[in-house]
């Protein structure tokens, strides 16, 4: 008798495929409608929606010529996280090959040896901080393979190295306090700046006690039986540090690189805090540090042309998979049905009873963030809807969006249409359907962690309306 297969859960861009084929069937029949933007006193038009305007518009299909169409569309329109993904990988590469990271890794490690519990905590702290304060999670891309290798030195595998940075920082942008992406969601609704800030401190510090509390435990398991990190064959392929050789000295050359990574990342921090840097500025930032340590490491120009394309070789797949992701919600902009999708999941929260109204808003967050993974835009057109439709149901403004937060946030490390989880899993090298089952047991704790919050603004009537 023929033993049947198991079934397999799609790689990435086989999945994103299929999920944009579903997109351009959906253009065929749910009815296209839309609202228009907001035009400000000066008579210019904004990038928010009025909610008082949904109307039906002309159907637009998207036959499969358009939908192809699209793929070309979203790798244009993701090109900066794209070209972001690829310099940083390449950047790293020549760095990584001057042995400097290997040496000032060793240094580390031998010190934290038996102290994990600190290198787990000082990570999420560091980064869950940069969420919150800044709210610029794609920083944490720059960090992966530093924290791999240190992971994997301590026993640990490429799944940690992943979530101390990409977890961290997108738990503490759900909780964040003074990130940019809070001011443009309060803005909308009428809130003041930075309000509710106290109740998000609380939020933040729950969020990653979470955090640190499952890696400490995962990490504990897995050292007793490594064969349980989902990741366990792809880490034996790559090489690890000795931290039996007590040999931490570092060259003379090996130093100024590392002097000139050092000046790198305060110039990064400084960059994006003052001059609040794009994804532009840091491709050219680390550009130059890869060189520039290429120099210094005495490589040769053929030489560091190599090592960086060799380099972001294995991201490849990853980039394929982030154009993917972008093309889907071309399909579902230029169908129309975008904002039939968010209406009408608005409406069904409207129609449930009581406190449950609270969850319903959660929920529908939770699946349009999905289809839009972009926080800034997931703002501007949910939140106009959102703001009104919590007024009606005696939820407090502040109540929305702390909602709107949450929901956005944690969906973006678990759904194949962010394209800066998909640049992390390039980096780390990865599978979506591994990552996925790993970070699914954690991804609903802090989910029921965000509707138990969400239930307590509402219970409180957190303000300051």
């Amino acid at each position: 008798m023929q033993e049947k297969k198991a079934f397999r859960v799609p790689e990435s861009t086989v999945l994103l495929f299929a999920i944009l084929i579903i997109a351009a069937l959906l253009t065929f029949i749910i009815p296209a409608n839309k609202y228009d933007l907001q035009v400000k006193e000066d008579g210019t038009v904004s990038k928010l929606i009025d909610p008082d305007s949904y109307h039906p518009i002309d159907p637009a299909p998207q036959d499969p010529w358009k939908m192809m169409k699209a793929i070309p569309k979203g790798f244009n329109n993701a090109s900066g996280i794209i070209f972001f993904t690829m310099f940083i990988v390449g950047s790293f590469s020549i760095i990584t090959a001057t042995g400097t990271i290997e040496s000032i890794l060793r240094k580390i490690l031998v010190a934290l040896r038996g102290k994990e519990i600190i290198m787990i905590s000082v990570s999420v702290l560091v980064f869950g901080l940069i969420g919150a304060g800044f709210g610029i999670m794609e920083v944490g891309l720059v960090f992966i393979p530093i924290l791999i290798t240190m992971s994997l030195a301590l026993g640990y595998d490429s799944m940690v190295g992943i979530s101390l940075a990409l977890v961290s920082a997108c738990a503490g942008a759900a909780a964040g306090f003074v990130q940019s992406l809070l001011a443009i969601a309060q803005d909308i609704v009428g809130l003041p700046a930075f309000s509710g800030m106290s109740f998000r401190v609380v939020e933040w510090i729950v969020l990653m006690l979470t955090i640190i509390i499952y890696i400490y435990f995962y990490g504990k398991k897995l050292k007793a039986n490594p064969e349980l990190s989902p990741s366990y064959h792809e880490d034996k392929q790559i090489e690890r540090l000795n931290l039996d050789d007590t040999d931490v000295s570092m060259t003379g050359r090996q130093k100024i690189i590392g002097v000139v990574v050092l000046l790198g990342f305060a110039l990064l921090i400084f960059g994006v805090v003052t001059y609040k840097w794009s994804l532009t500025e840091l491709v050219a930032l680390f550009l130059s540090m890869g060189i520039i340590s290429g120099i210094i490491g005495g490589m040769k120009g053929e030489d560091i042309v190599n090592v960086f394309l060799e380099g972001i070789k294995p991201v490849m797949i990853g980039i394929l998979a982030i154009g993917l992701g972008r093309a889907v919600l071309e399909v579902l902009e230029a169908g129309g049905i975008l904002h039939t999708i968010v209406h009408s999941m608005a409406s069904v929260v409207a129609g449930l009873p009581g406190a449950l109204q609270v969850v319903g808003m959660y929920i529908v967050q939770l699946i349009i963030s999905i289809v839009i993974p972009s926080g800034s835009g997931m703002a501007v057109v949910t939140m106009p809807i959102m703001g009104p439709l919590a007024s009606i149901l005696g939820i407090t403004q502040q109540t929305a969006v702390i909602i709107f937060q949450m929901a956005d946030c944690f969906t973006n490390i678990i759904v194949p249409t962010s394209g800066m989880l998909m640049a992390a899993l390039a980096i780390s090298k990865v599978s979506f359907t591994k990552w996925f089952k790993w970070y699914m047991p954690l991804f609903l704790i802090l989910v029921l962690e965000g509707a138990i919050f969400s239930i307590i603004a509402y219970a409180i009537k957190l303000g300051p309306f």
